[in-house]
């Protein structure tokens, strides 16, 4: 196994295992903690809110196991939308929750300074790329599309503005994308934006199998 797909009871995770294998990466949808041993990168996918999908990633006992193969083992990591959210120190979605703390970064609503731009932010948006772009926009060029559903985003706290790699505008700026040496999050769905999405899984797939 290549590529490990954590099921934690949350998200759509037939459509990422179809993008992954639609582009040839040996990838499989594990529920069990122990199954990450064997796998070259993580991707932990996810749709809903952020208190549940910590809570889930607890009782499952996927905690542990995700930070061993991704904190100390070093292997690539892709969260995506709220599997993205919830690698930030906390959430503000319904009460303040405890996230899995990899980044400085809080997860709140998203606050449109015109109220033109509704919440949820649905659809297809442009992308600004930030600090380079970091890997998993290596060869992807302007303009980038990639299609949100979310209502809230990850908003940077104490300088971690450098790990941003894209943004794209809902009424305020919002973090569509970070990387953080192995560790890489997108608020987006790589798995539904089309020719963007899959040049952003593939570049992700080539860092699991060392090519980059």
């Amino acid at each position: 196994m290549t590529i490990a797909i954590i099921n934690y009871k949350m998200g759509n995770l037939r459509s990422v295992l179809n993008a992954f294998e639609s582009l040839g990466a040996d990838a499989k949808i594990v529920d069990s903690p122990d199954l990450l041993s064997s796998a070259k990168a993580v991707v932990l996918p996810g749709v809903g809110a952020f208190k549940e999908g910590v809570d889930n990633l607890k009782n499952l006992n996927f905690v542990k196991a995700i930070e061993v193969e991704v904190l100390e083992k070093k292997k690539p990591f892709l969260g995506i939308c709220l599997g993205a959210q919830m690698i930030a120190k906390k959430g503000f979605e319904h009460g303040e929750h405890e996230g899995l703390g990899w980044l400085d970064f809080d997860v709140r609503k998203i606050a449109p300074k015109d109220n033109s731009f509704r919440i949820p932010h649905m659809g297809w948006n442009n992308l600004e790329i930030k600090n380079g772009g970091g890997r998993l926009f290596n060869g992807i060029k302007d303009p980038a599309v990639v299609y949100f559903v979310h209502s809230y985003h990850l908003v940077p706290v104490r300088g971690q503005e450098k790990y941003i790699t894209s943004t794209a505008w809902h009424g305020e700026s919002i973090t569509a994308s970070i990387e953080k040496d192995n560790i890489f999050g997108v608020q987006f769905h790589p798995e539904k934006s089309q020719n963007t999405g899959l040049a952003l899984l593939k570049n992700f797939i080539d860092l699991a199998y060392g090519k980059t």
